[in-house]
Order: C-alpha cells, then structure tokens, then sequence
C-alpha cells in the first residue's frame, strides 16, 4: 500500500489523489478471507455484483439483490485494515430516481461500512452520481460496457469503436464534473481510454482498457484461474487454481473410495493417550 498511512485506511480522496501516480490496483472481494489477501496487496477492494457469477451460478449480475451486495460487503469489510472497500449498486437499486439512489447507496455504506459505491452509467446518470456526492455519498462511476445493461448492448462487447467514441467521452467526462471521484473504462478500446485518462482529473481504472490508464481491476477468481471454461481476452491468469482444486479434490475422492483416508494419523483412539502424548 504506498497510497497513504498504514495508520488508517484508504479512503476516496486518496484514490483521486493518485491521478497519474503510481498506478491503483484493485481485485474484486466477496469473502473475509480473500478480502485479507487483497488488504494486503491492493489499493481497493471492489465488492462486484459479479459476485452473482462467481458464487451464485447467475447467468449475468442483473438478478443480484441488495441482501446479497449487504451479505458480501460486511464480510469483506471485516477483512480490511488499510485497502478501501468500494461495494456495486446492483440493478434495479438506483435507476429509478436520485431519491431511490440516495436511499440505496445510503444503506449499503450504512450496513456494510463500506466508504463508497460504485454504479453503472455514463450522462443519463449523471445527475443521480451529483445527487449522491452532493450528500456525502462518494461514488467511482463505471462507463463503457455496462454489464447491468447486456440486454440493451446486445452482449458484452467492445464500447467505443468508431462513431461510438464520442458518447464515451462525453460519459466520462458527465461523470467526473457530477462528482465521481474515479471511472471504471470497461472494454473500451485503448486509445480511447488513453485519451479519456489524458482528458479527465479524476483517476481512470481499466478492466479490458489498455495499460494507459490511472489503474487496473479484475475479478479475482478469473485472474487466479477459478474457472477452466471461460477466459476474457483482457484476463491474465496469475494462476491456474482451478486446475489445482480440481486435481485435489479428484485425489480427495480417490483417497476416500480407496480407504486410504483418513489414514491412523487422522484418527483417534479409543483409550486417553498418556499425558503429554497426541491423540
């Protein structure tokens, strides 16, 4: 963490703060125990509702609730000392109306102590974004591909190709002036974010952006491997954990059928060992 003291947590003023710095690194959340592993690594922990994919077997984020972004969001927040958890808006939670917005957002800081949300959108919601900030909400803004809106894009393809650049920028640059204090590019094309990075003050993160950007974010499970059958081309995998819990767990079986396990040193004994001996 060289963003700020170690004697208390980021927070979004340092995340803005690092406009063309060091470049922010940021690992989506759903659990304590990975929210410990990112603490210690990453400037921000980013509680997804991609969560719905990862742990729940959804078919996209749409069907993400509040109760289950509340549910993940305290347990990463448990697992933070010093990265800065920012938690998703799920669709359906702040499209409606600032007021419906403000209402949700206001809750999910209040019941997970999670210091920022994140929602999806570009000019149309802008004003929701100024509402919130205007009420001391702090919000990183998501632009670009839109998973929440797969149905309208027509899948989850590049955004801001040709024609389409202009409306991008005009996004970003709709959300830093309504408040936000960071913009998530997903799959826009990279000399699109580069120029939206030069152009904007605010600090751009990348998910499929290019390297130009302020700073990077993944979904933790595709970047540790989690799954064998699907792999987005903007996705390095650090390693193959997939691979390797298969592996374990078809050895676990194994063992078990074989009766190889649990072995004697797993075991305990009918009679109290002596003092000062295991079992």
């Amino acid at each position: 963490m060289s963003a700020s003291s170690p004697l208390r947590p980021v927070l979004p003023a340092d995340i803005q703060s690092r406009k063309g710095g060091t470049p922010l690194v940021v690992l989506t959340a759903y659990t304590t125990p990975m929210a410990r592993i990112v603490d210690r690594h990453c400037d921000v922990a980013l509680v997804g509702d991609s969560l719905g994919m990862v742990l729940h077997g959804l078919p996209s984020t749409i069907g993400v609730t509040m109760e289950m972004m509340i549910l993940h969001g305290r347990a990463v927040v448990r697992g933070l000392t010093k990265a800065m958890a920012v938690i998703d808006m799920p669709f359906g939670s702040y499209e409606e109306s600032p007021q419906q917005a403000f209402r949700n957002a206001a809750r999910l800081i209040a019941e997970t102590g999670a210091p920022a949300v994140k929602l999806e959108g570009g000019l149309h919601m802008a004003e929701t974004i100024a509402f919130l900030t205007s009420r001391g909400v702090p919000v990183m803004a998501h632009i670009g591909l839109t998973p929440q809106a797969v149905n309208t894009l027509g899948g989850y393809k590049v955004v801001g190709r040709d024609a389409e650049a202009d409306k991008v920028m005009a996004d970003a640059v709709a959300v830093q002036e309504a408040g936000a204090f960071s913009v998530v590019l997903e799959k826009v094309p990279e000399g699109l974010a580069s120029r939206i990075t030069q152009r904007l003050t605010i600090p751009t993160i990348g998910i499929g952006a290019g390297v130009r950007c302020d700073g990077q974010v993944l979904v933790v499970d595709d970047m540790l491997g989690m799954f064998t059958d699907f792999r987005p081309k903007f996705v390095k995998r650090f390693a193959n954990f997939g691979e390797t819990a298969d592996e374990a767990v078809a050895a676990y079986a194994a063992e078990v059928r074989d009766r190889a396990f649990p072995g004697p040193e797993h075991a305990f004994a009918d009679v109290l060992p002596a003092k000062g001996a295991q079992g």
